[in-house]
């Protein structure tokens, strides 16, 4: 009988083990009526009675009430009598102790249960040989509870003891658990790669060992992605976590990843979700009896509320700021900083709103300073709010002030981003700091000092993951495995679509690889070295006799600051709103007029759309500029929603030579002479029509080095782009807007991803896309462009030529052909595209990025 009870708990503890409570209860009860049929018959049978009830108390806490819980141990320690003094006995109360801190830690009570996990380890590395298991746990435990509590040196010592316990002693389940922890503490430092490094390692080992714990890992990744800005991949890591928390009725797990999934919400601007999320997990902590949770997901709740009330124009409600204000006071009461510091910001936010500027400085005084663990968007919002008093307060200078220093702290945070998505992300954080202090100088600009501190305030805010100079990638053999796989997969999808076989099992089987892979491109290797914004004088000497435009947006205000021989103008414009709409418009019809056998009547009235459409955009952007532009070539600068605005198509700029930069930082740094030599050509597979045929160009490129046919396989042409200095890539290809790092040109093997290309050593100095649309880019907070030209770029490509819609095989061909002919004769990019292009613009939208 004993041992059918010790074999049912077993398996109870390895249910619990895996986050499976509801299957541990079922055995552990099991377990009690096998013990309660057989009476009492001894000291043995009395410790499995205290055995089972310990496990039983922890699994149901965990499923339905932690008074439930705290009860049943109660009930296994009043059985503690009845056994003889001795090891065993000693033993067992350890563990209900240690249990019983565990529950107290996960009710909001750390500091009580730091003093029980005290008051146990010295007795347990004394008394107790059960071959180190219930030392390593506990101590990882106690380091989980030191890194509540913000102890991290005395965490990070914990962790890394119980890692060793846990391998010395062959507990590879305790050992994803402190590997875990070491991600949760790296976080807590700031150290986001290094979290989600410790997060992969753990999650790998708990598949096997523990896998309903793995949903736990995801939680924290999720969290660690929201510091970096990833809501996108935040929120799919919490969709694909939360339906098994919810199986595994972790209530208390499922109540975290609902605030953490309502924090993704907010970031993407879906406030209803955020709520919904919200509501559910308070009432999730209430019936746990967890009050300090309960407040913070109330804080989600109300943090909706104001995020959407500062998003309208109307004035926010009376009853929001006070409601804000009592909640801060209780999460202050319960000891919370960082939610009182965030509840509290938020009513000072709307307090403004309502003209109450007295009343927003009285609750900016109470705000607490951040801590060292305090995340960067927390530290983003003091300093917001801080500048926003400033504004209502007229003190212009010190509003400017706070934005410098809090832009500042955002870098900081930046340089210790490891791969190009985390160091994209995190500019959603200085979004609306850099937005008021761009507003600010906007709005007050009158002469040329203006013009050039507007310039230098647009360069602090933007495009910043440009100024990085690229360091040279760490090999790692599994990312390298899961890119060969995607490509695998991906050539086997194209092959049966086109033979009407089903493709849905592959293409989740891609995506899930795609997720993998992007979790070690976060921190497989740092992704670049820090270079300072180049200041204005320095853009201004390197522009010679160009003009340079950077288009500057506030609200639906839109001006521009043109750099022309060392003075700086400001010229204002037409509505952002309007502009950005026609450029959509002007988009659709340029797609529609790319067909080479379009018929005659369609091209006509098409062509007569397009050019109603230029004008437009010719009469909004560039004609109020005419005068200081002259004739000059240009760079332009756009903002994020016209960076792949078809420029050449504008009638005052037909003809004329530009370079589309996503910074003047950025174009700064690319714009160094060029090698023209060694060229490439690379023809891949299924590009009809004469744009194919790259061996055209071998009479005007006749040492050309030539990768086409059967031999355009990814290696071979990745091989080949290293060290090039012109590369004409003919291929077709995909922009993947939710993940643009995998944007990618298909090859004989498969797909060739931006994600191989932007670590290269030494990149191909000029890349043209011949016959795609990879020049276009998502566009991110911070006006962080990313896609397969965007990561060439980022990665040192100087300049990339690439179409923005859709161009047809003859007019790519031709385009192609003329532009070659000029760059072989000496011609710089920014001219031989002009001329190229010059020739029918509508029909060939392709745009010169970089230095031109």
């Amino acid at each position: 009988m004993l041992a059918a009870v010790a074999d049912l708990q077993r398996r109870a503890n390895d249910a619990a083990g895996g986050a499976h409570n509801l299957e541990a209860i079922r055995l552990l009860r099991r377990a009690l009526r096998r013990l309660g049929s057989a009476g009492d018959a001894g000291p043995e049978w009395v410790a499995a009675r205290i055995r089972v009830l310990i496990s039983l108390a922890l699994a149901t806490a965990e499923v339905g009430s932690t008074a439930e819980g705290f009860a049943g141990l109660h009930e296994a320690e009043s059985q503690l009598a009845a056994l003889p003094a001795g090891a065993e006995r000693r033993t067992l109360s350890a563990v209900i102790s240690g249990q019983r801190a565990l529950l107290l830690f996960r009710v909001g009570r750390p500091g009580e249960s730091l003093a029980l996990f005290d008051a146990m380890i010295p007795m347990l590395e004394r008394d107790v040989d059960d071959g180190g298991l219930l030392l390593t746990r506990t101590v990882t435990n106690r380091a989980q509870i030191h890194a509540e509590m913000g102890n991290l040196e005395a965490a990070s010592q914990d962790f890394e003891r119980a890692l060793k316990l846990a391998v010395e002693h062959g507990h590879p389940r305790l050992e994803g658990k402190a590997r875990h922890g070491l991600g949760d503490l790296a976080q807590l430092a700031g150290d986001v790669p290094g979290a989600l490094r410790h997060y992969d390692e753990a999650a790998r080992i708990l598949e096997s060992e523990a896998p309903g714990w793995v949903a736990r890992v995801r939680l924290d990744q999720a969290r660690a992605l929201l510091v970096a800005g990833l809501a996108e991949h935040a929120a799919r890591h919490l969709d694909e976590a939360l339906p098994d928390l919810r199986r595994n009725r972790v209530i208390q797990d499922v109540a975290e990843a609902e605030v953490a999934r309502a924090a993704a919400a907010l970031l993407e601007g879906d406030y209803a979700l955020a709520r919904r999320l919200a509501v559910a997990a308070r009432r999730r902590f209430l019936r746990r009896q967890n009050l300090p949770w309960a407040e913070v997901a109330a804080l989600a709740r109300l943090r909706a509320d104001a995020m959407e009330a500062l998003g309208r124009d109307a004035r926010p409600p009376a009853s929001l700021p006070e409601r804000l204000v009592e909640l801060a006071d209780r999460l202050a009461g319960l000891g919370l900083r960082d939610e009182t510091a965030a509840a509290r910001l938020l009513a000072v936010r709307l307090l403004l709103r309502r003209n109450a500027a007295d009343r927003a400085a009285e609750q900016l005084a109470k705000v607490p300073k951040p801590q060292r663990t305090s995340p960067v968007d927390h530290r983003m919002l003091l300093r917001l709010c801080r500048a926003e008093l400033a504004v209502a307060t007229g003190r212009t200078r010190s509003a400017l002030a706070q934005a410098r220093a809090g832009l500042t702290e955002l870098g900081w945070a930046r340089d210790r981003m490891g791969g190009l998505d985390l160091l994209c992300g995190t500019a959603v954080h200085g979004q609306e700091l850099g937005g008021l202090a761009v507003g600010l100088v906007l709005s007050r600009a009158r002469g040329q000092s203006d013009a050039r501190r507007l310039f230098a305030w647009q360069e602090r805010t933007r495009a910043q993951v440009y100024r990085y100079e690229p360091l040279p990638a760490i090999d790692d053999p599994e990312l390298a495995r899961l890119l060969t796989e995607m490509r695998q997969v991906q050539r086997t999808v194209q092959q049966n679509r086109l033979a009407g076989k089903p493709v849905q099992a592959l293409e989740n089987r891609y995506a899930r690889l795609q997720r993998e892979a992007s979790r070690l491109g976060w921190y497989t290797s740092q992704w670049g070295k820090p270079r300072p914004v180049a200041s204005p004088e320095e853009v201004a000497e390197q522009l010679g006799d160009r003009a340079l435009v950077s288009l500057v947006g506030h609200g639906d205000e839109l001006a521009a600051v043109v750099l022309r021989d060392g003075r700086f103008r400001l010229v204002r414009l037409g509505s952002l709103a309007e502009a950005v709409e026609i450029t959509k418009q002007l988009h659709a019809d340029l797609d529609a007029l790319a067909p080479d056998q379009l018929p005659r009547p369609l091209v006509n009235a098409v062509s007569a759309s397009a050019h109603r459409r230029a004008d437009r955009l010719d009469e909004l952007l560039v004609r109020p500029l005419a005068d200081v532009l002259g004739d000059r070539e240009l760079v332009i600068v756009p903002l994020g929603s016209l960076y792949a605005l078809p420029w050449a198509a504008l009638p005052s700029l037909r003809g004329r030579p530009i370079a589309v930069a996503p910074s003047a930082t950025a174009w700064f740094a690319a714009a160094s002479g060029p090698r023209p030599e060694p060229v490439l050509l690379v023809g891949g597979p299924g590009v009809p029509g004469a744009v194919g045929e790259v061996r055209q160009l071998r009479s005007v490129y006749p040492g050309a080095r030539l990768v086409e046919g059967e031999h355009a396989t990814s290696e071979a042409v990745l091989s080949a782009l290293e060290g090039s200095g012109v590369a004409h890539l003919v291929a077709h290809g995909a922009h993947e807007p939710a993940n643009a790092l995998f944007s990618r040109l298909e090859l004989v093997d498969g797909p060739l991803f931006a994600h191989e290309t932007a670590r290269l050593g030494r990149p191909p100095e000029r890349v043209v896309l011949a016959a795609c649309e990879l020049a276009l880019s998502h566009i991110r907070p911070g006006e962080e462009a990313l896609g397969f030209a965007g990561a060439l770029l980022a990665g040192g490509s100087r300049t990339v030529v690439g179409a923005v819609a859709r161009v047809g095989d003859r007019a790519a061909a031709d385009t192609m052909t003329d532009l070659h002919r000029r760059l072989a004769a000496g011609t710089s990019p920014a001219t031989a595209l002009a001329e190229a292009v010059a020739v029918d613009p509508l029909r060939r939208p392709f745009l010169c990025l970089g230095s031109g």
